[in-house]
């Protein structure tokens, strides 16, 4: 009787110790999150630029994060904030990250996309028939606000504004977007998406991606697309507008900020050589920090 009773109350510890940690596995991940359906609403007026369109008032307390912030207004990219690559990777393939596609004019910065191949493309490495760009900041940051004004390119080839880092302990990532702006199926998806590739717990890739419909072709104009990220949540933004948000349970490292378009044969397929050249241009990037 007393064997019966010790097994039972093994069992019962036993699986108290299960729950317990399915319990902890469900909140590793965000599990409390909101996309918006349908259309945006009545949109934010802008009256200054010293502060996010979506927050005019400034009740978030911001002030101008300077390393991450630039009006393009130069002939040419800052080398003392940006790489006019990305020196940690060569590009999607086929196409690959040439630095002669990266050019600022008319108070913009522009990554091209082209069908061309150039001596520094590595064949051998699976780069060919196309170049594309990337920018990535020198800086890195860990919370904050960050907004653009922008046209995605209007070809195969993705637009694409993005936060990451790597390291043997911590390599995560923040899409703020990925948009197929000539892909068909995809001229109006403002993809939003956060990765997590390894921590010191784990080494296996997942992310948890998000989709909203604009109502309108995203390449065929200039549109403010934001993140708001601080140690509670992760917010996307339209225009001034919320259109997703999840909790935020992983990314509390210090990224970069990175500016790309890519190749993406398997979900957006290649480009067509008609739709090439094609240009995505940014007016500016404005980033704030809460005050301290």
């Amino acid at each position: 009787m007393k064997k019966i009773i010790v097994q039972k109350i093994c069992l019962c510890l036993l699986l108290a110790t299960f729950n317990s940690i399915d319990t902890f596995a469900a909140v590793e991940k965000p599990t409390d999150s909101w996309i918006r359906a349908g259309g945006l609403g009545q949109k934010p007026k802008r009256i200054t630029n010293a502060f996010p369109l979506s927050d005019q008032s400034n009740e978030g307390d911001w002030e101008k994060y300077e390393l991450m912030s630039d009006e393009f207004d130069g002939a040419r990219l800052d080398p003392n904030k940006w790489h006019p690559v990305n020196p940690k990777w060569l590009g999607r393939q086929p196409a690959f990250f040439y630095s002669g596609n990266v050019s600022v004019s008319k108070g913009k910065l522009h990554l091209a996309m082209k069908k061309q191949e150039v001596p520094e493309m590595p064949k051998d490495k699976g780069y060919h028939t196309y170049t594309s760009a990337a920018v990535q900041s020198k800086a890195k940051v860990k919370y904050g606000y960050f907004e653009v004004k922008c046209r995605p390119m209007k070809s195969h080839g993705s637009s694409s504004f993005w936060f990451y880092e790597s390291s043997p302990e911590l390599w995560t990532e923040i899409d703020v977007f990925e948009i197929g702006g000539g892909a068909p199926g995809f001229e109006r998806k403002y993809n939003m998406n956060v990765h997590v590739f390894r921590t010191p717990t784990e080494n296996k890739h997942w992310s948890k991606h998000g989709l909203w419909a604009a109502p309108l072709n995203l390449a065929d104009g200039y549109h403010v697309y934001a993140l708001q990220w601080d140690t509670e949540r992760i917010k996307w933004y339209y225009d001034g507008v919320l259109v997703r948000w999840i909790e935020n349970t992983h990314w509390h490292q210090a990224l970069t900020l990175n500016f790309d378009s890519e190749t993406m044969p398997k979900w957006f397929g290649l480009p067509k050589d008609k739709d090439l050249p094609s240009t995505y241009s940014i007016e500016y990037i404005r980033a704030w920090k809460n005050r301290e």
